[in-house]
């Protein structure tokens, strides 16, 4: 079984449920239904590295992957050539100071950038039907800039701004991402991040 260790969920045991929903069912949509990644919510960044570098050393090799947020744009450098051949593990070296453990490929690491947010953003339609009444959808990121080019402090922001009139409350990463990732079109994601196709079609390769 391939394992997925990500970044969220925090130290909580019921956000964890959540953000282990919210990451299946967007597989699920994605066109895993039937033969399904097993997502493992790791907490903070260092823990999903921590999780990943473990399950490594224990053998799990081929099965497993890393997704993280990049936190930070990634260089062109990173990012240079088909996306099989992209970089990922230079960039967190650069910004983390996290070696590629021994025995992986940069085919086992993949990034949500910066954050997971950009991929609600992908997906308006979606936050809009999930916040209702006096969701703010001008107050997002112009929709003509790549989603991937926007800083994570701009995607809080503007997330922020677009929803604190709504009568669900205004956006709050433990209180709505993991229930917004659920329910976001896949297919919109990857149309819109790069990243973020790289990720599902390595997962359709590894998962033949």
């Amino acid at each position: 079984m391939v394992k997925i260790y990500v970044e969220g969920g925090g130290d909580a045991a019921s956000l964890k449920t959540e953000c282990r929903r919210g990451f299946s069912k967007f597989f699920e949509s994605a066109g895993f239904k039937g033969k399904m990644p097993r997502v493992v919510p790791c907490g903070g960044r260092n823990d999903a590295y921590d999780s990943f570098c473990t399950a490594i050393g224990q053998g799990e090799g081929v099965c497993a992957f890393l997704l993280v947020d990049s936190e930070d744009v990634v260089d062109a450098t990173h990012q240079q050539g088909k996306p099989d051949q992209w970089k990922p593990w230079e960039h967190l070296k650069q910004r983390d100071n996290w070696d590629k453990p021994s025995g992986t490929a940069d085919s086992d690491c993949h990034l949500m950038v910066q954050c997971m947010e950009a991929w609600f953003i992908a997906d308006r339609q979606a936050l809009a039907a999930f916040f209702g009444q006096d969701f703010k959808q001008n107050k997002l990121p112009n929709a003509a800039n790549p989603i991937e080019s926007v800083s994570k402090q701009q995607l809080y922001t503007s997330l922020a701004d677009a929803t604190k009139l709504c009568p669900k409350g205004q956006y709050g990463k433990g209180s709505h991402s993991f229930k917004l990732l659920a329910l976001i079109n896949p297919t919109n994601v990857t149309t819109a991040s790069p990243w973020a196709k790289r990720l599902i079609d390595t997962l359709k390769e590894r998962m033949k």
